[in-house]
């Protein structure tokens, strides 16, 4: 297996561990994909939670550039869902995860098809 695949399973055993998901693979390979360079690297391959400054780049770059969604208090509110759901105490939020969550919350999958 390739390293982006050994990522890949550890992404998805972390949706089905920690998150509670059945896990879409092609969705989580695609997002995993579009994150590009950032998995490989220790710090960039994760989300901090609690960092305020990181949550508000993650919805312009991620949610409003990327996914094309409109700014908004429902941004904000499906972050923190994530968040919660990927599990507030736990500091490694996986970057493709969260990316993952986001996608499947907002229902934006189509962009990656």
């Amino acid at each position: 297996m390739s390293k982006r695949d050994d990522l890949i399973a550890k992404y998805a055993k972390d949706l089905e561990e920690k998150c509670g998901e059945k896990v879409d693979m092609k969705l989580l390979t695609a997002v995993t994909i579009g994150c590009g360079p950032a998995i490989y690297k220790a710090d960039a391959s994760k989300v901090s939670g609690s960092d305020k400054a990181e949550l508000a780049t993650l919805k312009k770059n991620f949610l409003i550039k990327k996914l094309g969604l409109k700014d908004g208090p429902k941004l904000d509110e499906g972050i923190e869902e994530v968040m919660v759901k990927y599990g507030k105490s736990n500091s490694n939020k996986q970057r493709a995860v969260v990316y993952y969550l986001l996608t499947k919350h907002f229902r934006k999958a189509s962009y990656y098809k």
